[in-house]
């Protein structure tokens, strides 16, 4: 079973329940996107809120970036650090994207395959179905293994119904019915738009806008986002990216839209749409006086549970300690090789190791006199361990031996 059949089967009934009622495939997608979004609207309110409190963020930010500019290491500790006081995981706004990609999986399977998902014809009629399909075609190109193969086979009911007139569960029936409420003005919406059709008819200029229209809900809803995040944090860096991505995101929808069936571009209209009503929404709400009443109680809810839970690590805490380990790591691989990138024997590396520590004596008995070898005072002692700890986190433990 493949992703798109995991994913599928639950849409697949949601919107063979919504059609159930509407009647109509292209007034079911835009229910279907409507509903969708609302499920998803908990973890949208979670995203803008956790962006909101970023915000409030930016000064700081702003402070440690100039105070750490020539060291980005301890810079990138520092706002790890700034992270887990705020209580703010800075990967939170990734959570919706990876939805809406398992989101798409399913609405391909149900645009896909709507003899299965709508119709619920059992899966050896389908098969039939598809055999017949594709004798009729010279017995090639169409096939289970392809996931058009239902859309298709509905493409050969509509040219040679009689040929499928035999089969059980009143198959050409169903899809007869179906295949004239699987459209929007009159265009199938199983047909996949074409930059050059053979025919300029209604049908072929209604596909041809589909992507189109796709493109530019997704444009607009880039703009806004830009536009707002320049308002709201003028001085944010990266502005030439983002300017990029507000252009490739819409071409990119453009271009697959036309690749696809144009049930799915149907569907990114109106996803698109809903999705920039919700941010301005979302937007309009978190103001700046309601989002540091936020901020203040969810910063005293993350003090609470930590109180309470001292054993559990945050996501911040998790990400420190995995810098740290991976620094670690890095440390001790750097000391098995010389300067030449030769690897070198563990003998060899303590040989090193001990001329380092005497080199490093020799520095200190120069600048803090004989008392850095033996008998000294607690003023002298103090440095030469303070230095000896230093050396023990950069090149290892073999730097605490006397």
């Amino acid at each position: 079973m493949s992703l798109y059949d995991i994913i599928g089967y639950p849409f697949g009934f949601l919107m063979s329940f919504i059609y159930g009622i509407f009647g109509n495939y292209a007034v079911s997608i835009i229910v279907f996107t409507i509903v969708t979004k609302i499920m998803l609207f908990p973890v949208n309110y979670k995203t803008q809120k956790n962006s909101a409190r970023m915000q409030l963020l930016n000064p700081k930010m702003e402070k440690l970036r100039k105070s750490f500019a020539n060291n980005p290491q301890r810079l990138q500790e520092e706002q790890q650090k700034l992270y887990q006081q705020e209580g703010i995981n800075p990967m939170a706004s990734c959570l919706p994207a990876f939805i809406q990609m398992f989101l798409l999986f399913g609405v391909l399977d149900v645009v896909y395959k709507p003899i299965t998902h709508i119709l619920h014809i059992t899966k050896s009629i389908r098969q039939e179905a598809v055999r017949i399909a594709s004798d009729l075609v010279g017995g090639k190109g169409i096939s289970l293994s392809d996931l058009r193969c239902e859309l298709r086979t509905m493409e050969q009911v509509e040219k040679s119904p009689e040929a499928f007139g035999h089969l059980a569960e009143n198959f050409l029936g169903s899809i007869q019915d179906f295949s004239s409420k699987f459209t929007v003005f009159g265009a199938n919406l199983g047909q996949t738009p074409q930059f050059h059709p053979d025919v300029w008819n209604r049908e072929a200029v209604i596909l041809f806008l589909i992507p189109v229209f796709a493109g530019l809900a997704q444009l607009i809803q880039s703009i806004y986002s830009m536009v707002h995040q320049k308002r709201t944090n003028p001085d944010m860096q990266g502005n030439g990216c983002m300017t990029f991505m507000m252009l490739f995101m819409p071409l990119w929808s453009v271009w697959l839209a036309f690749e696809v069936p144009a049930g799915v571009g149907f569907y990114w209209i109106w996803s698109s749409v809903f999705s920039f009503l919700i941010n301005l929404g979302l937007n309009i709400y978190f103001t700046p006086e309601r989002t540091e009443r936020i901020n203040e109680k969810e910063k005293e809810r993350a003090r609470v549970y930590a109180e309470k839970h001292p054993e559990k690590k945050t996501f911040m805490q998790k990400m420190m300690e995995q810098q740290a380990l991976y620094e670690q790591e890095q440390r001790a691989q750097s000391a098995r090789f010389d300067e030449n990138g030769d690897k070198i024997s563990r003998s060899e590396m303590n040989r090193q190791n001990r001329d380092r520590i005497n080199d490093a004596r020799a520095r200190m008995s120069e600048k803090y006199g004989d008392d850095s070898k033996s008998g000294a005072d607690g003023d002298s002692l103090s440095r030469i361990e303070e230095a000896r700890r230093r050396m023990a986190e950069k090149y290892g433990d073999e730097y605490r031996e006397d």
